[in-house]
């Protein structure tokens, strides 16, 4: 696990010096954000208006049974934009894109196309990994946006519906907009962007590794699901604790 830990670093750290080089291959990075985004804005807009309506529903009437309706708006928002958002938007970033990304690498690593590239003197990281890495950490970022706009949505219309809480729309964003403002917002993407390098460091790493053939590819993309999600879940936590600091 550390061997392999040890080497993602490596493999982040080659992508990060080959940063300047990001204009040269701006088309790749650009299809990249088209799939990324043509395949998930959707889906992520739907989750994240059920996760806010669930999260109303959920909390709605506890509050209400206290004389708290009226607190419902900064519940849902803080959890939307803090941790609900990018937690859940990572997650099935790295389902949808990480897997992907982990398939079509190891595709090519079992089928020796990117022992080709290097016959040709091109560098695989700046080639592969380089326009993957930059276009999902932009990308995420901004379905981060839509997703906690959408969860707002969701938690205000169950909120306005529902007679157990009884909290109009405009009541609802009233009280969203006393607590959350411009950094707790910032905080929710500044992690969602570190879990959109994670995702891809992670996935094309372990497509790298890849052997074995169809099976092996199957393997390396289970593994590079799990194991992203496994250091989204983990980071999310020692992320919380930094971010905290700078929180008046």
């Amino acid at each position: 696990m550390f061997h392999s830990l040890g080497e993602m670093l490596v493999l982040f750290g080659r992508a990060l010096r080959a940063l300047p080089l990001s204009w040269r291959h701006r088309r790749k990075i650009f299809e990249q954000l088209f799939e990324i985004g043509n395949a998930s804005l959707l889906m992520a807009c739907v989750l994240s208006l059920f996760i806010g309506a669930v999260l109303a529903l959920q909390t709605g009437p506890i509050l209400a049974e206290r004389g708290l309706a009226s607190y419902i708006g900064r519940m849902v928002g803080i959890s939307m934009c803090k941790e609900l958002a990018p937690v859940m938007m990572s997650i099935l970033i790295a389902g949808r894109i990480g897997s992907a990304m982990a398939a079509e690498i190891g595709s090519m690593a079992v089928y020796q196309e990117i022992d080709a590239l290097r016959t040709m003197n091109i560098d695989p990281v700046h080639y592969l990994v380089l326009p993957r890495v930059a276009a999902i950490s932009l990308a995420l970022p901004v379905l981060v946006i839509f997703a906690i706009l959408t969860g707002w949505v969701g938690g205000a219309v169950v909120s306005s519906l529902n007679p157990d809480i009884g909290v109009s729309f405009k009541a609802f964003f009233n009280d969203l907009r006393s607590i959350v403002g411009f950094q707790e917002i910032v905080n929710g993407l500044a992690k969602s962007f570190v879990f959109a390098v994670i995702i891809g460091v992670v996935s094309c790493h372990q497509g790298f590794q890849t052997m074995g053939g169809p099976r092996g590819i199957g393997r390396s993309v289970t593994k590079a699901v799990v194991n992203s999600i496994v250091l989204i879940l983990i980071l999310d936590y020692y992320l919380t604790r930094f971010l905290m600091y700078f929180e008046s």
